[in-house]
């Protein structure tokens, strides 16, 4: 078996129409269908695929922080200026919850509305992974200095 990439993911939440608006007004996805009180179908923007993501009402509740379950997605963006701006509509939509420099990649983290994490991303070209090729790093992000090493204006 060799998958390419993630091609969609199914949550579990309490109310999915309230994490639907959560989904489509911080990360523009837009609703595919919907089966009312009970689940939503969404699609990122420019999306190939029939649906990126679903939120059903789940079955239970949730499980306590640290045990066995889903931890966080990792959605990735195409450029440095696409993940400064998630972080300005993270912030806004007060889900935003921590920044991460992961050397091979610049991370975000926030929470949906039933405190689902998640992680939104920007991966730096391989060619300048280096070292970190083979490790895991985690270290603060300033999202600042990356846009001016990274970013479109500083390749001119």
């Amino acid at each position: 078996m060799k998958v390419t990439q993630l091609n969609h993911a199914v949550l579990w939440v309490s109310d999915p129409e309230a994490s639907a608006d959560f989904y489509k007004r911080t990360f523009g996805f837009e609703v595919v269908d919907s089966r009312p009180g009970m689940a939503v179908f969404m699609r990122a923007a420019n999306s190939g695929n029939h649906h990126d993501l679903a939120v059903m009402r789940g079955r239970g509740g949730p499980l306590p922080q640290g045990s066995v379950g889903l931890y966080h997605l990792a959605w990735e963006v195409g450029t440095i200026e696409e993940l400064a701006e998630a972080e300005k509509s993270l912030a806004e939509a007060g889900a935003l919850r921590g920044m991460s420099d992961h050397r091979v990649s610049k991370s975000l983290y926030g929470a949906d509305p039933d405190g689902i994490e998640f992680e939104i991303m920007w991966r730096v070209p391989r060619e300048a992974w280096g070292e970190y090729e083979r490790k895991a790093t985690t270290m603060p992000l300033d999202l600042n200095r990356e846009l001016a090493r990274w970013g479109s204006k500083a390749a001119v």
